[in-house]
């Protein structure tokens, strides 16, 4: 197994793909199809990925779902929609090969209403083995989707079912899942969906399990809000996504005003900085966002925006098919439109003078509000 992967992935370039997408992956699980081509796919792409000069792949969420990929309903088998698991050894051997490192998605805070456990408390309700591994049930009153009790869903989404992290029963399904990644897969590092609503002392353990398996083991948090200090420390988490930076850059090329980026990097990396000791993972969008070819009011700044991007403290990462320019913005509470197929992305490439968008982009739960 690689071993120098934590101390040397701040000098690393990232390139964030979501499989689901990227390899147009159908998007409901049928639960009966065979393993699909998609995975064996991104074989192709290791040249042009390193003519960009990337050295590290972020695959968003590989395991068996019903939908989106954050709704796990199996983490030990990669998705059927993508591939098997042999199909994922041979991805990261691949790009092992050509010295890049490779994190994974790990979704922790939830599951979808699949996952083993969730079924069984459909069916037995109080007398189920595992009515400890979900926050907040209540048998005394009916789910919004109709389930005989109420539950957490993530950020009031039911088909999302928070799980009990405090449970030592849900500790030990996950924590064996990532010891069967790494030992099976040899991946150097997961990116934790939604890492503000874990635990703490979870982060903890899951860090000091997983650097006993590979010492140099990287954990990345999805953090928006707040002191990104509470994650980045020792015994917890390496690095943080910075939306911060991420909301300065574009907006001050909408502006035209970097006061706003100018005052973020100053806080954040300056002699009396917030951050300067810390690597952050730094990028334009993601699959959460607008992508940057439709937030910004200028194609030409582009170009300006990547440069800053890659000169700034930071780990930078580049969301497929974003190196090219193309166009994606959320519609009718769907994200799909951020996360096309790659073989569609040339229908959504920015025209060289493209006009700027109707409506300003809302900062939402990505968009930085300078409130911690």
């Amino acid at each position: 197994m690689n071993s120098d992967c934590g101390k040397n992935m701040g000098d690393r370039i990232f390139y964030h793909i979501y499989p689901l997408g990227f390899c147009g992956a159908p998007g409901r699980n049928d639960f009966s199809c065979p393993a699909g081509p998609g995975l064996r796919s991104l074989l192709s792409h290791i040249p042009r990925l390193e003519e960009l000069g990337i050295n590290a792949l972020y695959l968003g969420p590989l395991f068996e779902s019903t939908a989106h990929g954050y709704d796990t309903l199996d983490y030990y088998h990669v998705h059927r929609r993508l591939g098997n698991n042999e199909d994922l050894r041979t991805l990261v051997r691949a790009f092992h090969d050509r010295d890049f490192r490779v994190i994974l998605d790990g979704v922790f805070n939830h599951v979808g209403r699949h996952f083993f456990a969730f079924r069984d408390l459909a069916e037995k309700r109080e007398a189920s083995a595992y009515r400890d591994w979900f926050y907040h049930l209540d048998f005394n009153r009916p789910s919004p989707l109709g389930d005989p009790f109420s539950d957490e869903g993530w950020s009031g989404c039911y088909d999302l079912v928070k799980l009990n992290g405090a449970s030592r029963d849900v500790r030990e399904h996950l924590f064996g899942a990532v010891k069967f990644w790494i030992e099976e897969f040899d991946i150097d590092g997961l990116r934790l969906d939604a890492a503000d609503q874990l635990l703490p002392d979870f982060m903890d353990e899951l860090s000091s399990r997983s650097k006993e398996m590979k010492r140099d083991f990287w954990l990345m948090g999805e953090v928006v809000h707040r002191d990104y200090r509470n994650w980045v420390r020792a015994g917890r988490l390496d690095s943080v996504t910075n939306y911060e930076l991420y909301k300065s850059l574009w907006s001050s090329f909408n502006d035209r005003n970097f006061y706003e980026l100018s005052w973020s990097l100053k806080r954040q990396s300056g002699p009396d900085g917030m951050y300067q000791n810390l690597k952050l993972y730094t990028f334009t969008d993601n699959h959460d966002v607008n992508r940057a070819a439709s937030v910004l009011r200028s194609h030409a700044h582009l170009f300006p925006l990547y440069g800053l991007l890659f000169t700034m403290p930071g780990i930078p990462s580049i969301y497929y098919g974003s190196e090219r320019g193309i166009r994606g913005e959320k519609r009718n509470n769907s994200d799909s439109a951020l996360r096309p197929a790659w073989e569609s992305s040339d229908e959504r490439l920015a025209p060289e003078n493209s006009p700027p968008p109707a409506v300003a982009p809302s900062p939402g739960r990505y968009g930085y509000t300078g409130k911690f």
